[in-house]
């Protein structure tokens, strides 16, 4: 997408520390819809603003990961963004944005605040300003680590971010706050993005549905509550068991011990869909003995039947049963991406967009689908942790397959 022009909720982001009705403001937040440009306005500004006001200055650029950071800030940011309006100079082994304009030079580290432990990776440095990118998904001691090393005279706090559950700590400290924080909030909608097209507006808006909806979309703090896919209906989601031609096929499996182990193939058919074409379920509570993972082993290479699978997708932390496939030598390993609320969000999609279907032989897993709801006691969005073994095989499959068109297997 290419930003020619930005609207005037976008200008306000990125020039507010010049604006005399805003420049006195410590901090700006700017929560709302995707795709409404927050990211773009927010990031062009914070440069500016670093090279106008510093020379010499350290700031830090946060993101869940630096990847993340890669491609959605620096990587537009030397190509499109300000190409031409500054110097930039990257260094990756130091994870490090040099930036030259008009004779200043200042430095920009970035970081990925990925679980509890990212704060360390902050800790002792000395900043001039951060911006953290999509802060709602940064541990809190990260984000509170990386504001503590702004102590440079006239710093500041750049925060952006897709809205969450309302009892969310930044919502309630930061967003319900702002005036007693003295920043700055703008809330952003896709209509304040002047360079998308309605058609790409009409499209996001078909993707999702239920608090999904809400959130992406519409911009707004909800809870997230009842079935968690709410949009799966048996009469849209569920195929006939019938012969069809599969170009691809996976295993994914979510292993247990001591709770039910359930595994699902998968198979990409020549319509360019993906079938849940069979299901594997084995409880050793309900049947009274548990199995061994040489046991599972001999099951599931009955359960593919010879079929060309490309690889079997496992949670890392099966560390027995993926230790027993090894020995066999017989399958790929695919370490799953665990990543709880992205792979339901992803799921919900594909469901939505009809790329995902369950052939009716799934029992368990349609049964899943019907029962499967937010824990609504949870100070985080997550699902209940009941009868949830074929949805954590098939979020595992969506995140880790069915959203990267291209995955290695080893």
């Amino acid at each position: 997408m290419r930003y020619d022009e930005f609207s005037d909720k976008q200008l306000i982001a990125s020039m507010w520390w010049m604006l005399p009705k805003y420049r006195d403001y410590d901090a700006i937040i700017c929560d709302g819809s995707i795709r409404s440009g927050k990211t773009v306005s927010m990031t062009v500004g914070f440069i500016l603003w670093a090279m106008t006001a510093f020379n010499g200055q350290r700031f830090a650029i946060c993101g869940k990961t630096i990847e993340s950071l890669r491609r959605n800030v620096t990587m537009p940011l030397q190509q499109e963004w300000l190409a031409g309006v500054c110097s930039m100079r990257e260094k990756p082994a130091e994870n490090l944005l040099i930036v030259t304009m008009k004779g200043r030079v200042n430095y920009f580290y970035l970081f990925g605040g990925r679980d509890e432990s990212s704060y360390q990776l902050i800790q002792g440095i000395t900043l001039a300003g951060a911006l953290l990118d999509e802060v709602v998904l940064m541990p809190r001691s990260f984000v509170e680590q990386a504001m503590a090393r702004c102590s440079v005279a006239g710093s500041r706090f750049w925060f952006n971010c897709n809205p969450g559950a309302p009892s969310h700590w930044f919502y309630k400290e930061w967003i319900q706050q702002a005036r007693q924080k003295n920043a700055l909030h703008l809330h952003f909608t896709m209509e304040d993005n002047a360079s998308l097209d309605d058609r790409i507006k009409q499209r996001y808006s078909q993707l999702y549905t239920g608090v999904f909806f809400d959130r992406y979309i519409l911009g707004l703090w909800r809870v997230a509550e009842g079935r968690v896919y709410d949009m799966f209906t048996r009469e849209k989601h569920m195929a006939p068991t019938a012969e069809r031609s599969y170009v691809e096929y996976w295993m994914s499996m979510d292993y247990g011990t001591l709770n039910p182990t359930a595994a699902l193939l998968m198979g990409r058919a020549t319509d360019g869909k993906w079938y849940a074409v069979r299901e594997y379920y084995y409880s050793g509570r309900e049947t009274g003995r548990q199995k061994t993972d040489e046991e599972y082993y001999s099951d599931l290479d009955a359960f593919v039947g010879g079929l060309p699978i490309r690889g079997i997708i496992i949670d890392p932390s099966a560390a027995s049963m993926i230790a027993c496939i090894r020995r066999h030598g017989k399958y790929h390993l695919r370490a799953a991406d665990n990543s709880v609320l992205d792979g339901i969000r992803e799921t919900a999609t594909a469901l939505n967009s009809g790329n995902l279907l369950i052939c009716d032989s799934c029992t368990r897993t349609l049964e899943e689908f019907e029962s499967y709801v937010w824990d609504t006691k949870a100070q985080e969005d997550r699902p209940v942790k009941s009868n949830d073994h074929a949805m954590d095989a098939l979020r595992y499959f969506v995140k880790t397959v069915m959203r990267r068109p291209t995955v290695r297997v080893y």
